[in-house]
């Protein structure tokens, strides 16, 4: 498949793109101006886009097959970023797909998305706006999967010795997941049948039973 990746240059967004070129995609990296990429993924198609320009966009998501929204607002003085990143954005990327053909978006959410009540949303309602940009997506009858983790580690080492724990909808409230195993959910996703228009929340740890993600949404 050729993917695009959208927010390619974020610290979840290359993983998803090299884990992509692991499992043999063709890529084209969706960045903001000015935004760098790390060494990995120098020979990549790569495309500065503002998301509010319609035909740039659109553009730009012309011939692939499928979209990964890594894009997310980042901590900042600006409240208003996760309205205008995570619900407004993911919005345009969604409405893109609608008007050019690509059906299969995999969307990189959060745990607890849409509660009110939780100290992320100290960060301008980031939980209420990033539930606004899922509910654009699940509207729009397009082949969508969300990916909610848990809080984000950087950490790359023994990864092996982690197990995922796939769960549905409003089932986790805590927990962390390392973002490689984030990355590597999203490309899983995009081969499994069963991810398709299902939401799953995901941490990891060294006591949770391994299973498959196939397995384990099919129990949802």
């Amino acid at each position: 498949m050729k993917i695009a990746v959208s927010g390619a240059s974020g610290k979840t967004g290359y993983r998803i793109a090299e884990e992509a070129i692991k499992n043999g995609h063709q890529l084209k990296l969706i960045v903001r101006k000015g935004s760098i990429l790390p060494e990995s993924l120098k020979n990549c198609e790569k495309v500065a886009v503002d998301l509010a320009n319609k035909e740039d966009l659109d553009r730009t998501l012309k011939g692939t097959d499928a979209l990964i929204i890594a894009t997310g607002a980042r901590p900042s003085v600006d409240l208003t970023g996760p309205a205008r990143v995570d619900a407004l954005g993911v919005t345009r990327q969604v409405e893109s797909c609608k008007r050019i053909g690509i059906n299969r978006i995999i969307l990189v959410s959060s745990l607890c998305a849409g509660k009110l009540f939780h100290p992320l949303n100290l960060f301008g309602l980031i939980l209420i706006w990033k539930r606004c940009g899922e509910d654009q997506l699940q509207k729009s009858n397009l082949e969508w999967t969300i990916i909610r983790p848990g809080g984000l580690t950087e950490r790359e080492d023994n990864l092996d010795s982690e197990a995922i724990l796939y769960s549905s909808e409003k089932t986790q409230e805590e927990g962390s997941i390392p973002r490689r195993l984030v990355a590597r959910c999203c490309v899983d996703a995009l081969s499994i049948k069963e991810s398709v228009r299902k939401i799953i929340e995901i941490t990891s740890n060294e006591n949770t039973p391994r299973i498959k993600m196939r397995e384990a949404i099919s129990r949802f």
